[in-house]
């Protein structure tokens, strides 16, 4: 099993940036690619980006030019930088991980956290 542990979310005024962590732990070798996604009340979770093992990131097309992500093998962790929040960026942010090998088929999700944008 793989465990998913979200932190860096917070109150942050428009313009602001944060950068959110994803640690993993528990069966690290049976993971593949990781993301990040969102979700807003009222909606259903959307995808920001994703990263495989090699760090290669794919990015949903609206989320380009403010999203970073990247990837830290050595420490299991993803991160994500968000620049020049918004409004609209107010939603728990969720790390995901998809097995590969013996988790081949399972996908793992943290807890989420919320980050919100206000002034």
């Amino acid at each position: 099993q793989v465990q998913l542990v979200e932190s860096g979310g917070g109150l942050v005024q428009p313009g602001g940036s944060l950068r959110l962590s994803c640690a993993a732990s528990g069966s690290v070798s049976g993971i593949g690619v990781m993301g990040w996604y969102r979700q807003t009340i009222g909606r259903e979770r959307e995808p920001v980006a994703t990263i495989t093992r090699d760090g290669y990131a794919d990015y949903v097309d609206s989320m380009k030019d403010r999203f970073t992500i990247s990837r830290d093998n050595a420490k299991n962790a993803v991160y994500l930088q968000i620049d020049n929040l918004q409004p609209e960026d107010t939603a728990v942010y969720y790390c995901k991980a998809e097995g590969i090998r013996f988790l081949r088929g399972r996908d793992y999700w943290g807890k989420g956290t919320l980050v919100t944008v206000s002034s």
